[in-house]
């Protein structure tokens, strides 16, 4: 609903001049400055800029590639880092987006690095070691500034590391079974980690405990999925299954709660139920009787969903309205 259009309506009907018309909307506040703008649009022009200017040199760097020295180019990206890490020390007021341009500036060296000295190292070790030591800047900064990226580097690293010691295939198949788990149980770690239980220790947030959370979950199922379909490697299904309805008991409870994550490990779930009853449904959904096999797999998938939005909704409910209840009842 547009809050002007419907005023606007209003004076329209009630032929208001147009003073009486911006009165009106005056009334109404809709050209009053949002709430607690002028904490966060500063924090957020800071965060922006960090970005940009990281980015920006990093962008400098690779365009004038030929016509910088070896020596010029590392002492940028060196000065970079040490600049921010003393600017974030020396003023804790713009710590966030000054770690947050170090952290850039370790992955734009590492891969200054890379390029110029090629050491044969797997792309997984450097987005590894650039998730080990951007970890005290998270720490130290305790801003989902700087976790949110911190999830999506180390994200990477995992599933390259997967890729390498898979023979360089996405797919699984029962030879590479431990190898997909292990990066499962990292993926988990690395959710734990940031999850809102540890956030007095961590400083992270919302955002990246949401972040991790979803990547994990799309990599478990994708990759139980694509066990389902080999065939050969079904047991990858069965561990994603139980993998994810275990993590969707842990946050179904007071203490893992969280709406987003529950929300979307229950997807994955539903995603691997119906993708199982598809196989097990085999070619007989497309050659004997695809009407009833579609109709089947339609009816069950909206079953499952409707279950799980009511059964989420209540637990959020259930969560929300006790802590009210005990608080009157004291």
């Amino acid at each position: 609903m547009d809050l002007r259009h419907d005023l606007l309506e209003v004076a329209a009907k009630y032929e208001l001049n147009p003073q009486q018309t911006r009165l009106l909307l005056d009334e109404a506040q809709l050209g009053a400055e949002p709430d607690g703008l002028d904490a966060k649009l500063p924090r957020v022009v800071a965060a922006l800029a960090a970005a940009l200017g990281g980015l920006g040199v990093v962008m400098w760097i690779a365009a004038n590639w030929e016509q910088i020295g070896r020596p010029s180019q590392f002492a940028l990206l060196q000065g970079l880092v040490l600049s921010a890490g003393l600017g974030a020390a020396l003023r804790p007021n713009m710590r966030p987006p000054l770690t947050l341009l170090a952290q850039l500036g370790i992955g734009a060296l590492f891969a200054c690095f890379g390029q110029t000295y090629q050491t044969g190292a797997d792309p997984w070790q450097l987005f590894a070691l650039w998730s080990v030591l951007s970890l005290p800047l998270c720490w130290g900064a305790r801003s989902d500034l700087l976790w949110t990226p911190w999830i999506l580097i180390t994200a990477t690293a995992i599933a390259l590391w997967i890729h390498t010691y898979s023979g360089y295939r996405w797919y699984v198949t029962p030879a590479l079974l431990r190898t997909h788990l292990t990066g499962w149980l990292a993926s988990l770690l690395m959710v734990g980690l940031v999850c809102p239980q540890g956030h007095r220790v961590t400083g992270a947030g919302m955002w990246s405990f949401r972040l991790a959370a979803a990547l994990t979950v799309s990599a478990i199922t994708t990759t139980a999925l694509s066990g389902l379909f080999d065939g050969k490697a079904l047991p990858a299904f069965h561990f994603g299954l139980l993998l994810l309805a275990a993590c969707a008991a842990w946050l179904s409870t007071r203490k893992g709660f969280d709406l987003f994550a529950l929300s979307t490990t229950a997807l994955g779930l539903i995603t691997l139920v119906i993708c199982r009853l598809a196989s097990t449904l085999g070619a007989s959904l497309w050659h004997d009787d695809w009407f009833g096999g579609l109709l089947l797999i339609t009816i069950t998938a909206t079953a499952l969903l409707a279950g799980s939005v009511t059964g989420i909704l209540k637990i959020s409910r259930r969560y929300n309205t006790v802590p009210e209840a005990e608080g009157e009842a004291a």
